[in-house]
C-alpha cells in the first residue's frame, strides 16, 4: 500500500513538473511575441489557447513513447533576446553560392549576413520580379501606408498571412502551437507563377545563446515555379531549445527542392515541424539529414490536396554518444495518380537512440496511387537502440504500396571481402558507412554541398 501511495505521489509530481515547465515555456514565448512587434494577434491567442489544452508529452502519449524530454525539464530556458546577438556570434559558413540568402541568429533576421530580394531591400515593390525573399517584419515595415508604391505590396502581404501562416493541417500539436505563440519574425519565400530560380534559396538559423528560440519560415511557390529551398541549423556547444515550423504550399505543377540540415550544438534541443501542402500536379523532393543535437525530432508532414501529386522523402541520421533522433512523418494521400517515396536511413554508435514513426495513409478516393517507405538501420554498436514504426492505412482498393525496416550491423563476409583485396579493416568499416550513408546524400541536388557533405 505505501508503495503504490509513493509511486501515485511521483506521477503527481511529474505531472505538475511538466505542467509548470510548460506554463513557464508559454509565458517566455508571449514575451517573445510582445517584443517582436509583428502583431498578428488573433493568431497568436489561437495558439496560446491550444498549448493551454495540451499537455506536455511524455511516455504514456502515443507520439511520444520513444522519445523522453525528461532532460528538458531540467533547463527552464529563458526567450533569445535580440540584444543577447555579439558581433563574434555567426552561423558557420556553407558552402552554398546563394543569390538569396536569410539568416537569422536566436531567431532575429541579421541583415549583415543575408541577401534578401530587391523589393525588401529598397523598401519599394518591386515584386514584379517575381521573387519576394525577406523576413515577415521587413515585408510588413514597406506595407505601411506611408511607403512609396506600398498598396499592391500590402495587400499581397496581408493576404499571404491571412490565406498561409498557420493554415497547414497539424497546427495544434503543442510545440508546433507554441512555436506560433511565440515566434519572433517569419523568414518568408514567395516565388510567382512560371519562375525559375537556377541559384538555391538559403535559410540559415544560427544559435548564439543558452535560450529558447521559436523559428519560422514560410515558402509560397505559385503556379508551375520551379527552385531549391536550404534550412541549415546550426550553433555551438551551449545548451539551448529551438522549436521549428516550416510550412511550404505548393500550387499546381509547382517543383520544389527542399533540404534540411540540422547541424545543431551537442547540448541542443531542436524540435521541428515541416508540413507541406501539394496541389495537382506538383513536386517536392526534400532531403533531410541529421547530424548534430543532443535531442532531435523532425515530424514531417505531407497534405497531397491535389491529383498527380509527387512527393519524395530522403533521410539520414548519424548519431554517436547519447544522442537521440526522432523522425516522424505522415504522408496522406487523397487523390487518385499520385505517387510517395520515402527512404530513412539511421547510423547509429554508441549509446545513441534513434526513432522512426512513418505514417501513409491512403484515402479511398487516391485510387491508382503508388507510395513506398523504407526504414533502415545500422548499428554500430551493441549499446545502440533503434525503435522503428512503419505504417500504412490504406483505404482505397486500386493502389499499390509497400513499406518495411531493417535494423542490421555491419557484415561479417563485406568486410572480409574488402580485406581480403588489401583493405585494412578500420578503412573498410569507413567504407560501409560511407555506402550505407551516400545513397541519402547523392540526393542533394546542390554539387557543393553534397561533397561537404561526403567528405564529412
Amino acid at each position: 500500500m505505501n508503495a503504490t501511495r509513493t509511486n501515485e505521489s511521483a506521477v503527481a509530481t511529474n505531472v505538475t513538473k511538466r505542467t509548470t515547465y510548460l506554463k513557464h515555456l508559454l509565458t517566455q514565448a508571449s514575451a517573445a511575441a510582445d517584443e517582436s512587434g509583428l502583431g498578428l494577434k488573433a493568431l497568436r491567442n489561437r495558439a496560446i489557447s491550444l498549448v493551454n489544452e495540451r499537455a506536455f508529452p511524455h511516455g504514456k502519449d502515443e507520439e511520444w513513447r520513444f522519445t523522453d524530454l525528461s532532460d528538458l525539464l531540467n533547463w527552464p530556458f529563458q526567450r533569445a533576446e535580440k540584444s543577447a546577438l555579439i558581433s563574434g556570434d555567426s552561423p558557420r559558413p556553407t558552402a552554398v553560392n546563394s543569390q538569396y540568402k536569410l539568416t537569422t541568429l536566436n531567431g532575429y533576421f541579421d541583415e549583415s549576413l543575408s541577401i534578401d530580394s530587391p523589393s525588401a531591400k529598397d523598401g519599394t515593390d518591386n515584386s514584379s520580379t517575381g521573387v519576394l525573399i525577406a523576413p515577415l517584419s521587413k515585408l510588413m515595415a514597406i506595407a505601411e501606408p506611408e511607403a512609396d508604391s506600398a498598396t499592391a505590396l500590402s495587400l499581397r502581404v496581408s493576404q499571404m498571412i491571412a490565406d498561409k501562416l498557420a493554415q497547414i493541417q497539424g497546427s495544434g500539436e503543442v510545440f508546433t502551437a507554441l512555436n506560433t505563440a511565440g515566434f519572433s519574425d517569419v523568414m518568408v519565400v514567395w516565388v510567382s507563377a512560371n519562375q525559375v530560380i537556377d541559384t538555391p534559396i538559403e535559410i540559415i538559423r544560427g544559435a548564439a545563446s543558452s535560450s529558447i528560440s521559436h523559428l519560422r519560415t514560410l515558402v509560397i511557390a505559385e503556379p508551375h515555379t520551379k527552385f531549391t529551398v536550404i534550412e541549415s541549423f546550426v550553433g555551438d556547444s551551449q545548451p539551448r531549445c529551438n522549436t521549428s515550423v516550416s510550412e511550404f504550399w505548393l500550387a499546381d505543377s509547382a517543383d520544389l527542392t527542399h533540404i534540411r540540415l540540422q547541424d545543431e550544438g551537442k547540448q541542443t534541443f531542436h524540435i521541428a515541424k515541416t508540413a507541406v501542402s501539394q496541389a495537382a500536379n506538383s513536386r517536392y523532393h526534400c532531403t533531410s539529414i541529421d547530424l548534430g543535437a543532443q535531442l532531435s525530432r523532425h515530424h514531417h508532414e505531407i497534405y497531397q490536396t491535389g491529383a498527380q501529386t509527387d512527393t519524395h522523402l530522403y533521410g539520414l541520421s548519424t548519431l554517436a554518444a547519447s544522442q537521440l533522433a526522432d523522425t516522424h512523418s505522415l504522408i496522406a494521400l487523397t487523390h487518385p495518380h499520385s505517387s510517395a517515396t520515402q527512404v530513412q536511413k539511421n547510423i547509429v554508435d554508441d549509446r545513441a537512440h534513434s526513432v522512426f514513426n512513418g505514417k501513409v495513409y491512403v484515402a479511398k478516393a487516391a485510387q491508382m496511387t503508388n507510395a513506398a517507405q523504407l526504414n533502415r538501420n545500422l548499428m554500430l554498436s551493441s549499446q545502440a537502440r533503434v525503435d522503428t514504426k512503419p505504417e500504412l492505412d490504406i483505404v482505397a482498393d486500386n493502389v499499390k504500396c509497400a513499406h518495411g525496416a531493417t535494423v542490421s550491423q555491419l557484415q561479417a563476409d563485406e568486410l572480409f571481402y574488402l580485406q581480403s583485396r588489401g583493405i585494412a579493416a578500420g578503412q573498410a568499416q569507413r567504407l560501409l558507412r560511407y555506402g550505407f550513408a551516400m545513397e541519402i546524400i547523392e540526393k542533394i541536388e546542390v554539387e557543393s554541398l553534397r561533397q561537404v557533405l561526403s567528405d564529412r
